[in-house]
């Protein structure tokens, strides 16, 4: 199906669109191009959305605001943001009434006209999403990223041939009303995350398990060999799955054995590269690397793997080193909106770390990282509402580390400067998201950003 035959199917129907974030303004002005009567709901007051309520008015849409935004929806088709729960009252009423459930990412999967790749799980999903396109470019592909990374993709549609390819990176939000699966999908890991959205931990994971259960099945899977929940999800899979580990040899795949790379098919394996040449540091970036490289075995060149590895710096806000003041280096990993993110980040580091961590709870539980703060933090700077259960996790867990407590965000990165010494590193990697005082872990990462720059 093209695009235009999609767009024109819903001529004639009303359509409501919920949320008005970045992947839905895009198609709101693609459904009013078409000339289709579109109604926006959103939670958001409408001098909190600013100008582009007018904008969108003179071209006739029409708006639903404020805290009752999901209240009596009468519509044909309603597309939802990925933030917002399918099993909100107001959204079950209004299916059971009749109503499409969609989204903006599935409406481009019904459109795409090219391969699909996606990538989920709860770490890594960003960073593996990135190397995957950057091999692909590497080797000559054009590719386009999207999903729950870049830009929104539904209008680009048109612009996509048949050779080209998509690389997604899809959260468990995104995937749960999903139809259709991808042509090659790759599941980093699954461990507890969202649980302040999600009903349970058995709807999250189902979640997650849905980009590769769905018709068709994806031609190639790739599941983490070392996740107890990813490993288990080969039932589901289909034929054609491979397997990345940094623990184990396996088959078909990609795995770590004494620092050493290699590729495995049927059984016979060959080396790929020393896992110490990977640009970017970190175990868990070797896991994200073990994942693309199993994915895209057979498909690229292994010179393009290699070249990827050893050049490409990163992406902003995942270990991202900002500067070296008077010895010691700063890192950002604002992205760890979860503990177990944030262990992976403390065991990149062969020295223990000054760790500024806090923020907005998920309904994750803290222990476990109470354990990594013992071994792998000299300092412990806390801040955010979560500040008191990460300090008990801490004390639990038998730490006898400094624990200093700052009300104030930039307040607590001076005193991890303050705290630091020539030979540290300092890392901002809170554990907990960053609703509780910024927009998202970007702005986050920002200002944080600024603050070390500023530093003197």
């Amino acid at each position: 199906m093209t695009l235009s035959e999609y767009t024109d199917s819903l001529k004639n129907k009303r359509v409501a669109v919920l949320g008005l974030g970045v992947s839905n303004r895009p198609l709101v002005k693609l459904l009013l191009d078409a000339g289709i009567s579109v109604e926006v709901r959103d939670g958001a007051s409408r001098e909190a959305l600013g100008d582009i309520v007018p904008e969108l008015e003179a071209r006739g849409c029409t708006f639903v605001l404020g805290e009752d935004y999901l209240k009596e929806i009468r519509a044909d088709v309603i597309f939802r943001s990925p933030g917002i729960m399918p099993h909100e009252p107001g959204i079950a009423e209004a299916v059971k009434g009749g109503a499409q459930l969609t989204s903006e990412m599935e409406a481009f999967f019904e459109v795409c006209p090219c391969r699909i790749i996606a990538v989920t799980g709860s770490d890594g999903k960003t960073t593996t999403t990135t190397v995957i396109s950057e091999i692909l470019k590497a080797d000559g592909k054009t590719v386009h990223v999207g999903g729950n990374i870049g830009t929104p993709l539904l209008d680009k549609a048109d612009t996509m041939s048949a050779e080209d390819v998509v690389v997604l990176e899809l959260s468990s939000f995104q995937l749960m009303t999903m139809k259709k699966s991808p042509d090659m999908a790759l599941v980093t890991n699954v461990a507890p995350n969202h649980l302040d959205k999600h009903t349970d931990m058995d709807e999250y994971v189902e979640a997650k398990r849905s980009i590769l259960k769905n018709t068709p099945h994806p031609r190639v899977v790739v599941l983490n060999a070392d996740n107890d929940i990813t490993r288990s999800f080969a039932k589901s899979a289909g034929e054609g799955v491979r397997y990345f580990s940094r623990r184990d040899i396996v088959e078909n795949g990609a795995y770590c054995e004494d620092g050493v790379i290699y590729l495995a098919t049927g059984g016979k394996a060959e080396k790929l590269m020393d896992a110490d040449k990977i640009f970017i540091p970190g175990d868990h970036n070797v896991e994200n690397y073990l994942g693309a490289f199993a994915l895209l075995s057979g498909e690229v060149s292994p010179e393009s793997m290699v070249r990827t590895a050893e050049t490409f710096r990163g992406v902003e806000h995942r270990i991202e080193l900002v500067r070296e003041l008077r010895g010691v280096k700063y890192y950002n990993d604002s992205i760890a909106s979860s503990p177990s993110r944030t262990r992976a980040g403390l065991r990149s580091f062969k020295q223990k770390v000054i760790l500024i961590a806090g923020g907005k709870d998920k309904g994750v539980p803290f222990d476990t990282l109470g354990e990594d703060i013992k071994e792998h933090v000299k300092t412990l700077v806390l801040t955010g509402l979560t500040a008191d259960k990460i300090e008990k996790a801490a004390l639990d867990a038998g730490c006898d580390t400094p624990i200093i407590k700052k009300d104030d965000f930039k307040e607590a990165v001076l005193a991890a400067s303050a705290a630091a010494k020539p030979g540290d590193v300092v890392i901002l990697s809170p554990a907990c998201t960053s609703f509780d005082r910024f927009k998202n872990f970007a702005e986050r990462g920002k200002y944080f950003k600024e603050i070390v720059m500023g530093l003197e």
